[in-house]
């Protein structure tokens, strides 16, 4: 097969999976009477987008921002974060796999090892008690956050000049991104580990943009069909993240090469580190009385 045509296929099931999100969601909102988004939804959903798109993720500040403003319950945290930016990193897929030529087989094969990933993810997820998803998110945030710092220390790969693998490292990539797909359906998001793995393995630091995106576009709007299902979701919140974060992400792409991502990823590091320390001193604080999400479901 021509590498024209994978990338064709890739982009058209990714339109594909957009209009049957886009039909689940309206379905449960409708079904709800829950039509009307979240203002601050849409407030939270511009920002974390625009700089999703810039690489910095939407994972760790939108769980920051919820958390600080007590938005939701804890449990609810992966099912919003998956449920809601999944449209929006769909647009931000069909920009990145246009505009960076990687490996067609190399992107193909990383993008259905996350979704293999999150396929065996999410079952496991939708069972784990509060105590879990509380610690397993709080690691994961400040994990982000060491990633942060090091990205603005230098202390990171820089990567080379690649835009694809031979076969062993190519195996390599494909199995982390199995790893990572699984991890996002806890909440922990796909952006920071790719933004490492693959500059360590000699990639073009920018061949990390279609691939993460790409695999986030179509993992998270298939995990987020099955959190639709979860009691513990508030769709005017996911509608309001989504709807926000559509017109973010194509205005941040008109402006990428315009902003202090430094400056911007200290920011971003406060923020995460008090959030994720709020999460972790709940998580060792359990309320005897929560049981697992599978139970609301």
């Amino acid at each position: 097969m021509a590498p024209g045509m994978v990338v064709a296929i890739l982009l058209s099931g990714l339109a594909v999976l957009a209009l049957v999100y886009i039909a689940a969601l309206g379905r449960t909102a409708l079904r709800q009477g829950l039509l009307r988004p979240n203002l601050e939804g849409l407030a939270l959903g511009a920002v974390t987008n625009f700089f999703d798109t810039l690489g910095i993720g939407s994972y760790a500040p939108t769980t920051a921002w919820l958390k600080l403003r007590r938005l939701v319950p804890d449990s609810y945290i992966p099912t919003i974060l998956n449920a809601g930016h999944g449209l929006p990193t769909v647009v931000e897929a069909l920009i990145f796999i246009n505009l960076v030529k990687v490996d067609p087989w190399l992107l193909a094969a990383c993008i259905a090892a996350a979704v293999g990933g999150a396929v065996v993810g999410a079952p496991i997820v939708v069972r784990l008690p509060l105590r879990a998803i509380q610690g397993v998110v709080g690691v994961a945030m400040l994990l982000a956050a060491a990633a942060f710092v090091a990205k603005n220390l230098n202390l990171m790969p820089g990567g080379g000049t690649a835009l694809s693998l031979p076969p062993p490292l190519f195996a390599v990539a494909v199995a982390g991104y199995f790893v990572f797909g699984a991890l996002m359906t806890c909440g922990i998001g796909l952006f920071a580990p790719s933004l490492i793995l693959l500059p360590l393995l000699g990639m073009n630091p920018t061949a990390s943009f279609p691939m993460m995106m790409g695999a986030c576009a179509f993992l998270m709007p298939v995990s987020g069909l099955r959190f639709l299902r979860s009691e513990r979701i508030d769709i005017r919140l996911v509608i309001g993240i989504t709807l926000g974060g559509i017109p973010a992400v194509l205005l941040a792409a008109l402006l990428v090469k315009s902003l202090p991502l430094t400056a911007l990823r200290w920011g971003v590091v406060v923020v995460v580190v008090y959030a994720a320390a709020i999460l972790l001193r709940a998580a060792f604080r359990p309320s005897p009385s929560e049981g697992p999400i599978a139970a609301t479901i």
